[in-house]
């Protein structure tokens, strides 16, 4: 899938439910808003992105609680959705997408395996997520989130 057509994609549908975009991403390092600004006139359509990386970000920039990060991990459909609950609150978006997984080589373990993605779409009081696990290398696990993060925008929409 071409990166440029789904962003375009997802920035029209966007525009046209005059809807504001905010990202919180982790694994994926600000791929997703650096896909969507990649495209002419995105700033109708996003807001901002958060990069948090560490558990320490996800706590400063988004309000992750020390307790979800805790008891579920950082790569977690709860970590997620607190990702995008945040990235609302904080920023000046009105739907929101969070990524957070382990894409490799390393840092899995038998529950959660390398390629193992977390993602939540949120929008007002709605909200909701689902965990994935794609094959592959590092690079095209990030590269697969991206674009399902941004699928999940145009199914959300």
């Amino acid at each position: 899938m071409n990166l440029q057509v789904l962003s375009r994609k997802a920035g029209k549908a966007l525009k046209k439910k005059r809807q504001m975009l905010v990202t919180a991403e982790s694994c994926t390092g600000g791929w997703v808003a650096q896909a969507v600004t990649s495209v002419a006139g995105s700033s109708d359509w996003f807001d901002r992105g958060y990069v948090s990386y560490s558990n320490a970000a996800k706590r400063q920039q988004l309000g992750v609680s020390r307790r979800t990060l805790e008891r579920h991990g950082a790569v977690s459909e709860q970590a997620a959705r607190a990702m995008a609950r945040g990235a609302l609150k904080r920023g000046r978006g009105t739907i929101a997408v969070s990524v957070t997984g382990i894409a490799g080589p390393g840092g899995g373990s038998p529950e959660k395996p390398v390629g193992t993605v977390c993602f939540a779409w949120a929008q007002g009081r709605k909200i909701a997520s689902e965990t994935k696990r794609f094959a592959g290398g590092r690079n095209r696990v990030r590269r697969r989130s991206v674009i399902h993060a941004l699928r999940g925008i145009l199914k959300w929409l």
